[in-house]
């Protein structure tokens, strides 16, 4: 099995530089294998909607930044690599609290990298709230 191309720390830097956004939400990086990432994405008041949930587009930036993630432990640094379809299925209203995604790579392509990212309501062995299925554009690799 390859090992992955980044580490946790340096997937956490690069979101904070590479994607703003996403970056400062907050989330923590857990886990790198390749094709594999887990990230933890604390609970912030401003996070939920009217109904006492978290809002959607939360819960989708976190999951897009660990698919994100899960390419880049693959190919590398990579700045160009962006998404190109992402569904996601609400499957149960997450409490207010703290969310993990386990994102894995299912296919790598040389231009397209498919996957799916779990999200849970606490840890890895919470409530499953969320699935999604996400496709990353890959540029072409330099020859070698």
């Amino acid at each position: 099995m390859p090992e992955a191309k980044l580490t946790a720390a340096e997937l956490e830097r690069l979101a904070i530089e590479d994607v703003p956004f996403a970056g400062g939400l907050g989330v923590k990086i857990v886990r790198v294998g390749a094709g594999h990432v887990v990230a933890k994405l604390a609970y912030q008041e401003d996070f939920v909607r009217p109904g006492g949930t978290i809002a959607g587009p939360v819960m989708m930036a976190l999951a897009d930044l660990v698919m994100w993630g899960a390419v880049m432990s693959l190919i590398g640094p990579v700045k160009l690599a962006v998404t190109t379809n992402f569904n996601i299925n609400f499957l149960r209203r997450p409490s207010p609290g703290e969310l993990t995604a386990v994102g894995k790579i299912l296919k790598l392509g040389a231009r397209l990298a498919i996957g799916e990212v779990s999200l849970f309501s606490g840890g890895e062995h919470g409530d499953l709230v969320a699935h999604v299925t996400s496709t990353y554009s890959v540029p072409p690799r330099a020859q070698d």
